[in-house]
């Protein structure tokens, strides 16, 4: 059963850019499958904020980050994908882009 509200953590990750982990704060990190976390590296804490149901999100909807905490404890927010040409140019082109 989906709650109406529920208390969410989120997590970033400082080894995959643009990755998030949402959990209910209540649960912390407690169902997160170590696996994940190994890949993840470890979860630094970005916001907490109250999700219901038909709140506007960024990139994904409350919905479905509240059927997944109900379903697996935790929803694991990817970064968008590279635009086309992006994934085509040679590397060399890329690194012009590098504040480095």
């Amino acid at each position: 059963m989906i709650a109406d509200k529920v208390i969410v953590a989120v997590y970033k990750s400082r080894r995959k850019d643009e990755t998030y982990l949402y959990v209910k704060k209540q649960d912390g990190l407690t169902k997160i499958p170590e696996l994940l976390l190994t890949v993840f590296g470890n979860p630094e804490p970005v916001m907490t904020l109250v999700l219901h149901s038909g709140k506007k999100l960024a990139r994904v909807s409350a919905d479905q980050i509240l059927e997944a905490l109900a379903e697996q404890g935790f929803y694991l927010q990817m970064p968008p994908p590279k635009d086309e040409y992006l994934v085509t140019l040679p590397d060399e082109f890329l690194c012009f882009n590098d504040p480095e």
